[in-house]
């Protein structure tokens, strides 16, 4: 299974036993995997098999799933209501001997309200299984359809991604390369800060000054964070290589970039780098917000 994003839809119809349905599944982006189901009245045994081949399929989304059904399988017949013919026999009998009257026809008697029913027959427990397992065949289809469409666009992702990684990488060897991080560039620059401290003409401990200066360039150096970026560049792409939920992994990954990045824009002393460093924050929310769309 490749990387999934997390947005989608399906429609699955079909024929059960005389009715009609219609799934519809509609998924968007989720911290976890949350199904919502509307299922008409008659059906609501199939809520659990829905949900437990929902999450086979599926790790996280905000997932909606509505059943409609037209026509319910069963037959309609007619049904007398006996007391309410006994009743309305009996007072033909006793309105018959005080008035002078035809008797009422047959159909009169039905067309009087209450006397005749129109009821829908029930289902046999063994057609409504065969019903329900037609239904649910229908939304395995469905959820197969909604994964293909969550595949094919997480696979857009993937390469929109594996473009946003390359370039996060071109940029940490722009700011590895930047001509300011260079020895001589470091020890000039130094020089140049010692140099007008101690024109000042303050009273200033040489000694404890170059001790001062080489922790300020100690700190300013930005080895580390540029290494801690290169690695996250491997594990990202090692992510968007292999199969299954990568999402959260790749979220993290983005905040991890990000604050290597503001490491390195904090401790820049020179304008090209804070520079490199800008286009790098642009580029990673860019990259995390893709991330936010994937499973």
């Amino acid at each position: 299974m490749a990387i999934q994003s997390m947005t989608g839809f399906a429609r699955q119809e079909g024929e059960a036993l005389g009715c009609r349905y219609v799934w519809e599944l509609r998924s968007v982006n989720g911290k976890g995997l949350d199904l919502r189901l509307r299922l008409p009245a008659g059906f609501e045994a199939l809520e659990q098999p829905v949900r437990k081949a929902a999450a086979a399929e599926l790790t996280r989304g905000n997932v909606q799933i509505s059943l409609s059904v037209t026509g319910t399988g069963t037959a309609t017949e007619a049904v007398v209501n006996e007391t309410a013919l006994e009743a309305v026999i009996d007072l033909v009998n006793r309105l018959g001997t005080r008035i002078d009257a035809s008797k009422p026809s047959l159909d009169g008697i039905l067309n009087i309200r209450g006397v005749l029913e129109f009821r829908d027959t029930e289902l046999s427990e063994a057609d409504r299984v065969t019903r329900d397992a037609e239904v649910l065949a229908g939304f395995k289809t469905a959820i197969a359809e909604l994964k293909a469409m969550r595949l094919s666009e997480g696979q857009a992702l993937s390469r929109v991604l594996g473009g946003q990684i390359d370039r996060i990488e071109a940029l940490t060897l722009a700011v590895e390369t930047d001509p300011s991080r260079s020895p001589d560039a470091i020890r000039a620059r130094l020089a140049e800060q010692v140099a007008a401290l101690m024109d000042t003409g303050a009273a200033l401990d040489r000694d404890r000054l170059h001790m001062e200066a080489a922790l300020i360039a100690t700190k300013a150096d930005l080895l580390e964070e540029i290494d801690r970026l290169k690695a996250h560049v491997k594990a990202a792409r090692v992510l968007l290589a292999v199969d299954g939920a990568a999402g959260r992994r790749l979220d993290f990954l983005a905040q991890e970039f990000n604050r290597e990045t503001n490491t390195i824009c904090s401790k820049s002393n020179a304008a090209s780098v804070t520079a490199i460093g800008l286009d790098l924050k642009v580029l990673i929310d860019q990259f995390r917000e893709q991330v936010q769309n994937l499973e």
